[in-house]
């Protein structure tokens, strides 16, 4: 019998419609494989009988049992803009909100400027959605009307008359998280195939200039269900879901060295970010020490935490210079990444208020380094993290 190769394996997630039951999957809900770790094991009690001896009795087999995970994924390219991205359940596990698409629109006549954009008809957008032009993406920073929307940081060119904004997926933090199902198959298909169940994302992480942008996904499963030791009745299921008919998955995962930085109470561009991270943090606290039951029962989200930590190398400019000053004086900035250059190959993620450290001067190499850690975003509803592609 051969190994199992490792590159022999393809992931599926989709929202499930209750905790815990595993949703109906098809080729569309496949997402890049790269990483996933799952831990699943009883709860560590110990028995304070006499037993006679030294020796440990152990446990009966229905104590509680705890499924965590770990799984990376890449950004990858968005070629159908008419339907919602495909990491979009993971997305809407971690943040809350629900992805809306927004079809695009036409500038004008006249009245756009980089930092403002007039459209020929109600645009329909709202604070927070994502705009693309020429290649670019930005958020909505303000509504004036109907017509006319604030972005949070200029387009590197005005949009002429009837110039076309592409198609966006915009999201936002919610106070209750969804759950999700992930489906881990492998070839050959007798091996064994698992599904977990009641996914729910404790930790969200966006990782800047590695080879390529990578999501990374922390937190807990209702269960593990695996094609050797399945029964009837798990996630809701009478047999263990088959994968769907296996097509080529053509993708291209966006290069870890594209897109751009904006940092700064008035937002500038910066081209000297060596390495970025954001984490969103959702403290979990799941449902998992009620009575009578095994498993966890559902989803707690705790208090939310968005933070970014940042290395860029020190120059004696202006904006620099800005970044360290609003540091020591604990003054709230925005920033904002773009991932990606290309049209269908964009993410943008906007942190309207965050209150910089102070940094850790790293005089290790050649040129100095200042390193941001830990920076706190904060928000007043659900607004301190927005996240769009295009």
């Amino acid at each position: 019998m051969a190994y199992i190769s490792s590159n022999a394996n393809r992931w599926y997630c989709a929202q499930e419609t209750a905790y815990g039951q595993v949703p109906t999957i098809t080729a569309a809900n496949r997402i890049p494989a790269v990483k996933l770790s799952v831990q699943n094991q009883r709860q560590k009690s110990h028995r304070k009988d006499k037993t006679g001896s030294r020796t440990w009795a152990g446990l009966p087999a229905a104590m509680r049992r705890e499924t965590t995970f770990d799984a990376t994924t890449y950004m990858r390219d968005w070629p159908l803009q008419t339907a919602l991205p495909g990491c979009d359940p993971l997305l809407q596990a971690a943040l809350g909100g629900a992805g809306v698409l927004w079809p695009g629109g036409t500038t004008a006549a006249a009245g756009s400027t980089t930092s403002t954009i007039v459209f020929a008809g109600a645009h329909g957008l709202a604070p927070g959605s994502g705009l693309v032009y020429n290649s670019e993406i930005r958020f909505v920073a303000s509504v004036t009307d109907a017509h006319t929307v604030v972005l949070n940081a200029p387009f590197s060119s005005a949009p002429r008359a009837a110039s076309v904004l592409t198609p966006t997926a915009s999201y936002a933090p919610a106070s209750e998280l969804p759950s999700v199902s992930l489906f881990d198959y492998w070839n050959p298909t007798t091996a064994v195939q698992r599904v977990l169940t009641g996914v729910a994302i404790d930790r969200f992480t966006v990782s800047l200039n590695g080879d390529f942008h990578e999501f990374g996904f922390k937190g807990w499963a209702q269960d593990v269900m695996d094609s050797a030791s399945f029964a009837a009745g798990l996630g809701g299921l009478t047999t263990f879901p088959i994968e769907p008919a296996t097509t080529a998955f053509p993708y291209s995962p966006v290069p870890g060295n594209l897109g751009q930085v904006w940092l700064g109470v008035s937002p500038t561009q910066f081209f000297t970010v060596a390495q970025a991270s954001i984490e969103l943090r959702n403290n979990l606290d799941m449902r998992l020490n009620e009575f009578g039951s095994v498993l966890p029962r559902g989803i707690a989200p705790g208090a939310r935490e968005v933070s970014l930590s940042l290395e860029l190398f020190e120059q004696d400019d202006t904006p620099t210079a800005a970044l360290y000053q609003a540091a020591r004086q604990q003054t709230p900035v925005s920033m904002m990444f773009q991932l990606g250059q290309t049209n269908g190959q964009l993410m943008g993620i906007w942190m309207k208020n965050v209150v910089p450290e102070v940094p850790a001067f790293d005089d290790s190499e050649h040129r100095l380094k200042w390193k941001f850690s830990e920076s706190r975003a904060q928000g007043g509803l659900d607004d301190e993290l927005m996240v769009a592609f295009g």
